[in-house]
């Protein structure tokens, strides 16, 4: 039994918002071998608060609300948040495919009047379990930087970090969305010297869910099944005529079923380098094996170690852990 934080930014049912922050919740939730100990919500995907919704709104439709979700950072370390903000929660209505999500309710209100303090309650779960605790982090980094800031054991007392994030060797990327939020705290963390597991867009955009898949989730007719359909139908729509898809990918989800089953992907360990500089770079990431480098004139010295680098996924064997995982959830 694996026990897990997943620090995330949700947004099943926000028109113009990814779902594959929920499939991964979805996962984490109905399967056996995961006990899902927290969620933690940080800007990105969606404004904080609106993923604090988000996850309550699920939890209280699976009967789930003993476990805790607890609000983080509402922006990064130092990135402006408003052109994010502008890009991520206004891109659907200037497209104007905003009718897709016309047959969806809209997310219940949540009055919630407690502190932001996600740092404190990862640092405070992990540092007192040291080597027990994997925390998932499907967001931009903040809370968990803010972590490593405030707790100085952290890196050491983790038993991993599954990162979705990060872009490599991907035709027309420079940057994904979880780093590009906030590039100071992936630079933190990635050079943490935590044991990190990265997922970077190079190997989730191997991924593919389908209406076929959400088709099979419904035949199984349960309330984790149910919301996931519901709220992943106006995205997959929206995926497929914005992006020229058959469907959507799921990057998110491919961080927690690599903790059921580490061999639906193959990996390797590398340098891995976060830009932080303002220019056309930023928030780019590049990856090399330790010592193989043939010219390294100007670079300074790496002082972190190497991360697990996610480079291939198999993605029926994917899709059949995610079918088998949420046919049994039991409320």
């Amino acid at each position: 039994m694996k026990r897990i934080i997943i620090d995330c930014d949700p947004g099943n049912g926000v028109a113009g918002a990814n779902v594959d922050d929920g499939l991964a919740l979805a996962l984490a939730l109905a399967s056996d071998c995961i006990k899902l100990e927290l969620i933690t919500i940080v800007a990105g995907n969606t404004p904080r608060d609106t993923g604090y919704q988000v996850a309550c709104q699920m939890l209280k439709e699976l009967n789930k609300t003993n476990i805790p979700v607890v609000k983080g950072a509402a922006q990064a370390l130092l990135e402006p948040a408003a052109p994010w903000r502008e890009q991520l929660d206004n891109n659907v209505r200037k497209q104007g495919l905003l009718s897709l999500w016309d047959n969806l309710p809209p997310l219940s209100a949540v009055n919630d009047q407690s502190r932001p303090n996600a740092a404190q309650t990862i640092g405070e779960l992990v540092c007192s379990n040291p080597r027990e605790i994997t925390v998932v982090a499907i967001g931009p980094l903040t809370n968990i930087a803010h972590t490593i800031q405030l707790y100085p054991d952290f890196a050491s007392s983790v038993a991993e970090i599954v990162i979705m994030g990060g872009v490599f060797q991907l035709d027309n990327y420079l940057k994904d969305t979880n780093f590009a939020v906030d590039p100071e705290a992936a630079k933190l963390v990635i050079e943490s010297g935590a044991n990190i597991t990265l997922a970077p867009l190079d190997v989730t955009t191997q991924t593919m869910l389908t209406h076929h898949d959400l088709d099979k989730l419904h035949s199984f007719a349960n309330p984790l099944t149910d919301f996931i359909v519901r709220t992943s139908r106006p995205w997959m729509d929206y995926s497929i005529q914005t992006r020229q898809l058959a469907g959507c990918w799921i990057h998110d989800v491919l961080c927690v079923a690599k903790l059921i089953d580490e061999s639906i992907v193959t990996s390797s360990p590398y340098i891995v380098d976060v830009s932080t500089t303002p220019d056309c770079t930023r928030a780019s990431s590049r990856r090399w094996k330790d010592g193989a480098l043939r010219l390294t004139v100007g670079m300074p010295a790496v002082k972190h170690k190497p991360v697990n680098v996610m480079e291939r996924v198999d993605n029926q064997r994917l899709l059949n852990i995610i079918f088998n995982t949420l046919s049994q959830f039991r409320c």
